[in-house]
């Protein structure tokens, strides 16, 4: 392709990004043009306070799940508060931009489920204070907050109605809670077989309704089609079901229906992204890097892979205080110098060249796509109390994406080859979770965080090295971004408070 058809070529695509940036921006900040819209503070917890102009009545609290945030939330929040209802958000100790660290023992009631019901409690206290609210309230909670929204309202007698996303409760009764909708993701496979028991308790099935909202005993559990356990979280479906059920159970004549955010989130990330393609020509072609042969490629691939677990299976990995991001920086650290050693050993350690690209890289990721991340998808801003987190995860998420980077070739290397890297890094966490299962199964939760990580940002890094064939640069810059998104999605966690 000659030099002008090149050029041609990239400026419809920069044009392609930047139309799909605006639209999706458009669409994504009109459904918050007409609310009323605040921040503040319950102690130090961080809440979001969403109503129409002039709204009165009852209040929807609206609760996270493990690892999520207020944003995660704001196509359930927007929904319902353009429906009519006051509603507020808030990030639970230790998630988000909450500075108090999640503590107390997981695993029991009295403990961890106990502190997180008090400071839902204390966000209704809160909620029921806003003018024209009245004190009859509505809980809605996603996963690890579906078991606390259950318990907190029926420890509550001014919750009138529960809702739960992706639910799992051992507090559900055949009597109580009184007033329950429970929605769950067509595919949630486990989680939909637990509500098809609890509602065969009562003599129905899944789809059915017991009893009528807002007029004594009312449950009903229902699959959202096409959804599971974070789909759920965009679906219109699952959110129609909720204002009417909410409508029905507080009195309200809803004023419209949902708020369909996911599509729109789709395509500005997605322009961010291709944005990156035209970018990447301003740099400097590079040649080729390094190519293992087959041989050394599979030893490079699987050893490193399975030696890291087994030899920090031997040690202690807890100094951070954030659930199991510890022993993940070991992990990521090990593994990445694991497999830079060995190509050192054969002569293909990568250059430093590049390194101010990857650099750039990584204040893209982090400024552009994470910046809307922040405002319409789940927090990628740190608090203070995260900084330190950041740069503990930080030199080993280096390391482990300078290997990857090493192993693709700049993702330069065949299909086979980059699937077979990262494939195998994904088992290394797989056999880490089964040498310690009590302790690192939350590892499980961000597997498919890397995923989507290697399909966003590794998408941008593979435009880069496509371009410049550097190592340096295609590792240095998903690995600052790696770091700063564990460093930020982890819940932190002190069990000595």
């Amino acid at each position: 392709m000659t030099g002008d058809a090149m050029n041609w070529r990239m400026g419809i695509v920069a044009a392609l990004a930047v139309l799909a940036l605006v639209i999706g921006l458009a669409r994504l900040e009109e459904p918050r043009a007409d609310l009323v819209m605040r921040d503040a503070l319950v102690g130090q917890t961080p809440v979001t306070v969403m109503h129409l102009p002039e709204a009165e009545g009852p209040v929807v609290v609206i609760a996270h799940g493990f690892a999520g945030s207020r944003q995660l939330m704001a196509a359930w929040q927007l929904s319902l508060a353009h429906a009519g209802f006051l509603t507020v958000s808030f990030d639970f100790v230790g998630h988000g931009r909450n500075p108090v660290p999640m503590s107390g023992d997981v695993t029991r009631i009295d403990g961890t489920t106990r502190l997180l019901m008090e400071e839902t409690g204390r966000v209704t206290d809160f909620a029921v204070t806003l003018p024209g609210a009245v004190p009859r309230v509505a809980l809605l909670g996603h996963s690890m907050a579906s078991d606390i929204v259950v318990r907190q309202g029926l420890a509550d007698p001014r919750v009138a109605a529960v809702v739960g996303l992706s639910v799992f409760s051992a507090a559900i009764t055949p009597e109580q809670p009184a007033n329950m909708l429970i929605l769950n993701g067509q595919w949630e496979g486990a989680l939909r077989a637990e509500a098809v028991r609890v509602m065969a308790e009562i003599g129905a099935a899944e789809g059915e309704t017991i009893g009528t909202p807002g007029a004594g005993f009312a449950r009903r559990a229902a699959p959202v089609p096409l959804v599971e356990h974070v789909g759920i979280l965009y679906a219109p479906a699952g959110m129609q079901e909720a204002i009417d059920w909410l409508g029905a159970s507080l009195g309200v004549t809803p004023k419209s229906g949902p708020v369909n955010l996911g599509p729109w989130i789709i395509v500005t990330l997605f322009g961010v992204v291709l944005l990156v393609r035209p970018l990447a020509r301003l740099l400097p072609a590079g040649a080729a890097p390094w190519h293992p042969d087959r041989r050394l490629f599979w030893a490079l691939a699987i050893v490193p892979a399975l030696v890291t677990p087994l030899i920090l299976s031997l040690f202690e990995t807890r100094f951070l205080p954030v659930l199991v991001a510890d022993y993940l920086a070991l992990h990521l650290a090990l593994y990445g110098a694991l497999v830079l050693a060995a190509a050192a050993w054969a002569g293909g350690l990568p250059r430093l060249r590049g390194w101010v690209w990857g650099m750039a890289l990584a204040l893209y990721g982090i400024a552009v796509f994470g910046g809307i991340m922040d405002r319409y998808v789940g927090s990628f801003v740190p608090h203070p109390g995260r900084i330190a987190v950041i740069a503990a995860i930080l030199p080993g998420a280096v390391l482990a994406m300078l290997a990857d980077a090493l192993l693709s070739e700049a993702t330069r290397a065949a299909l086979w080859r980059r699937i077979v890297a990262r494939g195998m890094f994904l088992i290394s966490l797989g056999v880490a979770v089964a040498l310690d299962f009590e302790r690192l199964f939350f590892l499980i939760i961000i597997l498919p965080v890397i995923l989507l990580f290697y399909l966003s940002f590794g998408t941008m890094g593979r435009f880069v090295g496509q371009r410049t064939g550097s190592v340096v640069a295609v590792g240095l810059g998903l690995g600052l971004i790696l770091g700063w998104a564990l460093g930020v999605t982890f819940p932190m966690f002190d069990p000595g408070l």
